[in-house]
């Protein structure tokens, strides 16, 4: 697995394709995710520290989109449900275009069988209200690496909150930044570092949600 992260931190396609391969054959699609989060999270702090710029994150979010997919069609041919679970509206939140962690929780979302609308990155709050309303979702999930993300997800939740919406829908907040106090200060209900954890806790939600009849 040290071998995908790093030839995704090199932004090596060729490698990290060949090297998602051999994981996927050796150690199954989920280890692919977790390397994919390990190199997210390392390929964020380069870009904070200055060592890598927009365009590196560019090449980074399309390589790891391509080994993401490899990851997600083993998911299915292990015999993942195609009964739909759930409805997910996600999107990295205005003022962010890191889509990494949030398209490896979009691989494992839908893998288990929620519907998955990816509204993509920079998305401002009234996108996310216009979502609320299209699709119905159970499940709002944020996004974000940057530390400035955290205002944005406040901002969001408020928004949402303005339009009449919030007790519709679940809200879980992710990236590189959150931790509990952050979670709370945004007024989210939930949040989580680890794409699978995260899954677990929206499936927990719908599930409560169905024994309640909702």
């Amino acid at each position: 697995m040290k071998e995908l992260v790093n030839a995704i931190v090199e932004l090596d396609e060729e490698k990290a394709v060949e090297f998602a391969e051999k994981t996927i054959k050796e150690s199954g699609p989920q280890a692919v995710l977790d390397a994919l989060r390990e190199a997210a999270m390392i390929i964020g702090d380069k870009y904070e520290r200055g060592e890598y710029f927009v365009a590196d994150l560019v090449v980074a979010g399309e390589l790891m989109k391509a080994v993401s997919e490899k990851a997600r069609r083993a998911l299915r041919e292990l015999g993942s449900t195609e009964r739909v679970v759930g409805r997910l509206v996600i999107g990295t939140v205005e003022g962010d275009i890191h889509d990494i962690g949030k398209n490896i929780v979009v691989a494992i979302a839908e893998a288990v069988g929620f519907e998955v609308i990816d509204l993509g990155v920079d998305v401002p709050p009234e996108k996310f209200v216009e979502a609320i309303k299209q699709y119905n979702p159970d499940v709002v999930g944020l996004s974000g690496l940057l530390t400035s993300a955290i205002d944005s997800m406040k901002k969001t939740v408020k928004a949402i909150e303005r339009a009449g919406l919030r007790t519709r829908v679940k809200i879980i907040i992710g990236g590189g930044r959150v931790d509990q106090y952050a979670c709370e200060y945004v007024g989210a209900d939930a949040w989580s570092n680890d794409a699978a954890e995260g899954v677990r806790t929206m499936l927990k939600w719908v599930e409560e949600k169905r024994v309640k009849g909702g």
